[in-house]
């Protein structure tokens, strides 16, 4: 996976998300929109099987949201394996 910035402002950054999938995309989105600090978080594929996730997001440090919702996103994923490792 690999992030490439399109448009960064200070209150709004555009970025591809490459090897991701529509699975991906939603669960950032959805980790995102949990930031009270987001005010928009939507993504877009324009083509199902080559297109590229596109994601925006506005709010008052939107970098800031992106590297929080990936950590949290990477602990919940670590916090699955270990419970998936007791079965």
């Amino acid at each position: 996976m690999e992030i490439n910035y399109i448009e960064d402002k200070k209150e709004s950054v555009v970025f591809e998300v490459t090897d991701v999938t529509h699975g991906f995309c939603n669960v950032l989105k959805d980790e995102l929109v949990k930031d009270k600090k987001v005010k928009l978080a939507t993504y877009k594929i324009d083509h199902p099987q080559t297109g590229i996730p596109t994601f925006k997001i506005e709010g008052d440090d939107p970098k800031k949201s992106l590297k929080a919702a990936v950590k949290s996103l990477s602990k919940e994923i670590d916090d699955l394996k270990k419970n998936v490792s007791k079965i």
